[in-house]
């Protein structure tokens, strides 16, 4: 029954968020939101005592998983190709550090997961969002200008 639910709430959340994303000024990822807001709310619902943490506890921690690895692979394109391994390793450890700990009410860890994700990232950071787009932008001029060369 638990995981009848989960998928209802995923399904329910990604369709919602899907006809939310027309209104909103930033991109976001519907099955991403679907994903994580259900464990958020799974979570909540443990540590408020409001469900059964045996029963909902592997699934959160398999869409936590889920969103760990995503999020990996949403930053991975403003990392330093040279160190994509060593980031993408100590990224997702870190990930499932936090994840563990959130499920497991240990802050501190869970603090230590989420910070040595963000100073990683940072730190092997290569360019920035508007950085990308300005790329896209001369991309696109440098395309116009080649079809009106012949």
């Amino acid at each position: 029954m638990e995981l009848i639910i989960v998928i209802i709430s995923i399904i329910g959340i990604t369709f919602a968020a899907w006809l939310l994303r027309k209104y909103l000024k930033f991109k976001i990822c519907p099955i991403c939101a679907g994903v994580a807001l259900t464990w958020l709310w799974l979570l909540i619902g443990i540590i408020s005592n409001q469900l059964p943490t045996a029963s909902y506890q592997l699934l959160i921690a398999v869409l936590m998983g889920g969103t760990v690895v995503g999020a990996m692979s949403k930053l991975e394109k403003f990392i330093k190709l040279d160190f994509i391994l060593l980031w993408k390793t100590i990224f997702v450890i870190s990930g499932f550090l936090a994840a563990y700990s959130l499920i497991n009410t240990d802050w501190a860890m869970f603090a230590i997961g989420v910070i040595l994700a963000v100073v990683i990232t940072i730190f092997l950071k290569t360019r920035g969002v508007g950085q990308e787009k300005q790329e896209l932008k001369k991309t696109k001029e440098l395309e116009e200008k080649m079809k009106k060369c012949c």
